[in-house]
């Protein structure tokens, strides 16, 4: 039992990541392409597309770091001193982002500064994720299970790429996302960034596959040796089918198989991730169950999260469900 609730927890983390990486990551994507859009009209159509959305989604964030605490308090312990700098630099920029959401609507006509620390907030937290992603993925000193590394160790020309990827990516969610719930002119500006944007992270994708196994080696066994590429490399080919579904969704103006195919797209390249680097938590120094917290923690929070975890999925549901309409011009919840 002691060797399965790591797993177990390591299951739902990963998946709580997912769900904020997909849901937060579409929001953060319209912000990243909001400067695009100069009509006043157009900018208020683009935020009450996600205006019902935008802070539920952030509840995965908070659930993610709460299961990475309290299931795996020592890989935590590792993982925040290595990456101090662009964790605050995520948690102000969300911060600064929310504030600039809710006081834009009560500031017009005076609201040009709110439109810019949306935008700016938008970015900097989206390239702030890739680089604790980029940060984490080229490996961190561990030294008897503890950070041993300097304070600046997570800035990388890798990690940087990872931030720009990452921007690329969301905004290309984002994009997608208004093809699905806007229409008028924000779609269709959405569609001319649509084909660019799937380039682009395809492109980064390419980059982050050639240049993880040729750093590291323990990668390039995972996806390399046999029996496994027979396997994974199905992974390569659905990715590019996803690619190309993505891209017909978007030449053909469809209004749901953009979305889904981007999201398709980034779940396969975390797919992707997980594979090369599982069963590490702390790669390659620290794993699942060297990471755990003690077995009774474990059970204890996998109890409150079995609670918790299907309240927060039928409210996204719901939510979702409930404001499935598109927005016209004109239109909203404010």
């Amino acid at each position: 039992m002691s060797d399965t609730l790591p797993i177990i927890l390591a299951l739902l983390t990963g998946f709580v990541v997912a769900m904020y990486v997909v849901l937060d990551g579409f929001d953060l994507g319209i912000g990243i392409l909001f400067p695009f859009y100069k009509k006043e009209e157009e900018r208020d159509q683009i935020m009450n597309s996600v205006a019902p959305f935008w802070d539920g989604n952030e509840t995965w964030l908070v659930l993610g770091g709460v299961s990475l605490w309290a299931g795996f308090p020592k890989a935590f312990a590792v993982i925040l001193p290595a990456l101090y700098m662009p964790v605050i630099i995520l948690l102000l920029a969300l911060i600064f982002r929310g504030v600039a959401f809710e006081f834009r609507w009560v500031a017009k006509p005076h609201h040009r500064l709110w439109d810019i620390s949306f935008a700016a907030g938008s970015i900097a937290a989206s390239f702030a994720q890739g680089v604790i992603l980029g940060g984490l993925l080229q490996e961190i000193t561990v030294k008897d299970q503890q950070f041993a590394g300097g304070s600046l160790d997570w800035l990388t020309p890798f990690s940087l790429m990872c931030g720009v990827a990452v921007v690329i990516g969301y905004a290309l969610l984002g994009a997608t996302w208004l093809m699905m719930k806007a229409v008028g002119d924000v779609e269709e500006r959405a569609r001319r960034f649509g084909t660019p944007l799937l380039l682009g992270l395809l492109a980064f994708i390419g980059v982050v596959s050639v240049w993880t196994p040729l750093q590291i080696e323990r990668i390039a066994e995972r996806w390399f040796s046999v029996p496994n590429i027979f396997f994974l490399s199905q992974i390569p080919l659905a990715t590019a089918l996803t690619a190309w579904l993505c891209w017909y969704g978007i030449s053909r103006k469809r209004p749901i198989m953009p979305f889904a195919s981007a999201v398709g797209l980034f779940l396969l390249a975390y797919l992707g991730l997980v594979i090369s680097n599982a069963p590490y938590l702390v790669p390659p120094s620290m794993t699942i169950w060297e990471g755990a917290s003690h077995p009774a923690s474990q059970m204890f929070y996998l109890i409150g999260a079995s609670i918790l975890l299907p309240m927060i999925l039928l409210y996204t549901v719901l939510v979702f469900w409930l404001f499935r309409g598109r927005i016209k011009p004109g239109e909203g919840y404010h």
